[in-house]
């Protein structure tokens, strides 16, 4: 699931537009409908014409609640970026974009909103133009230019297939194993309680799952999860996120604060960070006021410049930032840094170490040299990520897939594998394939989804073939036979797939008759049993049972068919097996003719038994006779 978000100055129509596209009005606040103004975040969805559905977060776009903005575009994966046709580019709009390119938000869709207000060509073309410039040099350099209008729906048809396309190139999100969600709401409901929500990250949340609500420890449990309305057992990185909790009051609870797992983030008052300050910002001075944004935390602190005592617009440094209240980061996170009076951005950049131990020293080049190799990733995050997205994957392999030197890439296995983020996947075979837990976890409920859906579709079958379930498991195609094989002995091992021959059902199922199809099974296993030498024909049996229930009683070997139009019984048949075994090794050999009077049946019957046994190397035909094998 993507996740997109609104930027753009007061009053250009994010809001109307967001409307448009999904039919939920995101200002949810009685104010913001008196004012006509976003204040807070709202939270919207819609489908794509491909059926994927879309999050979209509409941020405020007036100066004064430019915090409440920084909020919001944390993590999407693209934005919408809003310019009314009749004003261009506004003061809000050039700050917007400017905390768009300092997140690195890699992509968007531009909309050039109320055209229906304009009557001069010539003057959308100016200000298609004036946002291009205004676009160049920043992470929204080539995004698509879409006019609309919210109010006539001209262009909306365009829009969708804009934001359709930019997202199309979007990758999922990695699973990390260490699941993060920023919380930018906190409310309650009637019967449930406290719920939180926000853009998940870096791993998937479980219902039943103990949390922590960090900085500040906080222990719970997540009763419920929910994405757009609906209800889900597990939400994957990625996902706009409702969590009803359990066992914490909402007034222990604030935007800003991180819900995760227990030991996966810690809380911190100091921060080492790259930042880049704007061009057009002030001069940066050390040890300055500063208010800190990394998601939805918003906390006041100072700059400490590590490399010089001030910083020119435009250029970047190394610095630790000093904060009043504590923080949960993760490193690789971007963040903005605002001056709080007057109030502008000023910069912005990436976290290197949420957690550093000490106040740096400053001017210390060795100091710069381990920033460097921080800022280039965790080799063990890198890793990790490689085997989620790439997996179940080779030892070989993965040591291969990251670009480090060997002892390196060996030491971030080892500690992967010692924190449990990533584990064998035949655990009775440690050097064997590789694979994140939230990996398995997918496939496993994959495994089990397809299982589910083909016992619903087919009740009288016993299971599903084992290559039609190779076939059918996303999302690779075209599985390696010992890989497959590595997969359902796990999931067997683990009981929550039951093989049965070449066929794969879930564990507890079993194939149950309708009381009127039970009542077809009765009579045709009565007639069997008054003559078990010489049955019902096929054709006869299809007279007293359907097709599906005959497959049925075949596949539970509860009759055996031994050509294409006999079948037996199947205590009647390894009773007539063990008699032809018995007149063998007493004659010799036995003949068409002889093992028709054994059983006083018919030659059509006993040339039938004998040519299936033959083929099951029972016997084996000598001249007119048959012998044991």
């Amino acid at each position: 699931m993507k996740v997109i978000a609104t930027a753009g100055h007061v009053d250009h129509g994010k809001s109307a537009l967001v409307k448009a596209l999904s039919g939920i009005d995101p200002d949810r606040l009685r104010e913001e409908q008196q004012r006509g103004l976003t204040i807070d975040l709202g939270f919207a969805w819609t489908e794509l014409p491909t059926g994927e559905t879309v999050g979209i977060i509409d941020v405020p776009g007036h100066i004064d609640f430019i915090k409440n903005m920084l909020a919001g575009v944390g993590g999407v994966d693209a934005a919408l970026f809003i310019v009314a046709a009749d004003e261009g580019v506004m003061p809000q709009t050039e700050e917007h974009l400017a905390i768009l390119d300092l997140l690195e938000v890699p992509r968007g869709v531009v909309a050039l909103t109320k055209i229906d207000l304009i009557d001069e060509p010539d003057w959308l073309e100016l200000v298609q133009e004036e946002i291009r410039e205004t676009l160049a040099h920043t992470s929204l350099a080539v995004a698509p230019i879409v006019p609309v209008s919210a109010h006539t729906g001209e262009g909306m048809q365009d829009l969708v297939a804009a934001l359709g396309d930019v997202l199309a190139s979007a990758p999922e999100r990695d699973d990390l194993g260490r699941p993060r969600l920023p919380i930018d709401r906190v409310f309650t409901i009637s019967g449930f309680g406290t719920v939180v929500t926000g853009t998940l990250l870096d791993g998937s949340l479980r219902v039943g799952d103990e949390i922590v609500i960090m900085p500040g420890e906080l222990p719970g449990r997540i009763r419920g999860l929910q994405t757009h309305k609906t209800q889900f057992d597990i939400t994957r990185p990625g996902s706009r996120v409702a969590v009803n909790l359990s066992g914490l009051h909402p007034l222990q609870v604030e935007r800003g604060q991180v819900l995760s797992l227990p030991g996966v983030l810690k809380g911190s008052k100091r921060v080492d960070v790259r930042l880049r300050a704007l061009a057009d910002a002030p001069l940066l001075r050390h040890n300055m006021e500063i208010t800190f944004h990394s998601a939805a935390a918003e906390v006041m602190g100072r700059l400490r410049l590590l490399e010089g005592d001030e910083m020119t617009p435009g250029s970047e440094t190394w610095a630790q930032v000093e904060l009043r209240d504590p923080v949960a980061v993760a490193r690789g996170d971007r963040y903005i840094i605002r001056r709080p009076s007057p109030s502008t951005t000023v910069g912005g950049g990436t976290v290197v170490d949420p957690t550093p131990r000490r106040r740096h020293r400053r001017r210390r080049p060795e100091l710069f040299v381990r920033f460097e190799t921080l800022l280039q990733g965790d080799p063990a995050d890198l890793m990790a990520a490689i085997i989620s997205r790439d997996g179940p994957l080779a030892v070989a392999k993965a040591l291969d897939a990251v670009d480090m030197p060997r002892d390196e890439a060996e030491r971030a296995l080892a500690i992967l594998l010692s924190e449990g983020r990533v584990e064998p996947l035949d655990p009775a075979a440690p050097t064997g394939p590789l694979i994140t837990p939230a990996a398995w976890t997918h496939l496993s409920a994959d495994l089990q989804a397809i299982l589910t859906n083909y016992h619903e579709i087919n009740p009288l079958r016993q299971g599903i073939p084992r290559e039609e379930v190779k076939s059918r498991l996303q999302p690779r195609q075209g599985w390696p036979t010992k890989l497959f094989n590595a997969i359902l002995a796990r999931a067997i091992w683990e009981e929550t797939v039951r093989e049965i021959g070449s066929l794969l059902a879930l564990p507890d199922f079993e194939v149950r008759f309708t009381p009127q199809q039970q009542q077809s099974v009765d009579l045709l296993m009565a007639a069997f049993q008054r003559n078990p030498y010489s049955p019902p024909s096929v054709k006869q049996s299809l007279e007293t049972v359907d097709e599906a229930v005959f497959n049925a009683l075949l596949e539970q070997q509860r009759l055996i068919r031994v050509a294409v139009d006999v079948v037996f019984e199947r205590s009647a048949y390894e009773q007539m097996v063990d008699i032809i075994r018995d007149h063998i090794q007493t004659a010799g050999q036995i003949t068409v003719a002889e093992c028709r009077d054994l059983f006083d049946t018919s030659r059509k019957y006993a040339l039938a038994l004998l040519e299936y046994l033959d083929q099951q190397r029972v016997t084996r035909r000598e001249g007119d006779a048959r012998v044991l094998r």
